[in-house]
């Protein structure tokens, strides 16, 4: 029973770690999906503060596989106020992320010149032909913007145009041809979603702590019960 005992041990010990170190690996996925999302909707913010909930899951990302590497378990107990206040932290940045959007939209879209050259402009045919929208709330939106002033061609961008419309050169004439629906609220759609991939993260870093404190309560329970399991920390022989 004593040999069992340790083996039971050492096998609860050794799948804690490689979860944790799959943990780690999920968590650093998820972090980095937000940077590389990041940088194709970044010009509809004028603050940055949305990869703070990046840097963290990677930064505990890290610490679960160092936590994994090295099987300090105990080190996880005083962590759960911490996994509360991050959880509650990433909804209010849920919440901030569409006060954000409607702020700087319309600026991002007075910015649009047309040109590759131009980050904004970049992104604007970017967005509109990933999310098949066009202007703000929809394609007349375009009529208030500066670069419409200028070209006086009554058109909008060709990234309005819809896939499937032959010979579209975004003519208002010719609305059939261009995406009905706004941009802003598909955006806002899209990180919100980015945002719930954090949180679910965060809801998974949980339940592996969770998993992590009743392993080592069992540990713990049976070092005090067993003295066989001393024999798995001091690396004894069991007679």
């Amino acid at each position: 029973m004593g040999q069992c005992g340790i083996t039971s041990s050492k096998t609860v010990l050794v799948f804690l770690n490689l979860i944790f170190w799959a943990a780690a690996g999920i968590l650093c996925y998820v972090g980095a999906y937000v940077f590389i999302t990041y940088d194709d909707y970044d010009h509809f913010f004028e603050d940055v503060y949305t990869l703070i909930p990046a840097v963290v899951i990677i930064a505990v990302g890290a610490l679960l596989f160092i936590i994994g590497l090295i099987g300090c378990c105990a080190t996880i107990r005083e962590s759960r106020c911490g996994l509360t206040n991050l959880i509650v932290f990433f909804s209010k940045i849920i919440i901030r992320v569409e006060e954000e959007v409607n702020h700087s939209i319309q600026k991002v879209y007075n910015e649009y010149n047309g040109t590759n050259t131009d980050a904004p402009s970049r992104a604007i045919d970017y967005v509109q032909r990933q999310l098949h929208c066009c202007g703000i709330a929809n394609y007349s939106d375009w009529k208030n913007t500066r670069w419409f002033n200028e070209s006086r061609n009554n058109s909008v961008p060709m990234s309005c145009c819809k896939p499937n419309a032959s010979n579209c050169t975004g003519s208002l004439s010719r609305p059939g041809d261009l995406y009905p629906e706004g941009c802003e609220a598909l955006v806002v759609k899209k990180l919100k979603e980015i945002m719930m991939y954090v949180i679910w993260a965060a809801l998974t870093f949980a339940a592996i702590q969770m998993l992590g404190m009743l392993c080592a309560c069992v540990v713990l329970c049976r070092r005090g019960r067993d003295p066989a399991y001393e024999l798995l920390i001091t690396g004894g022989t069991y007679a």
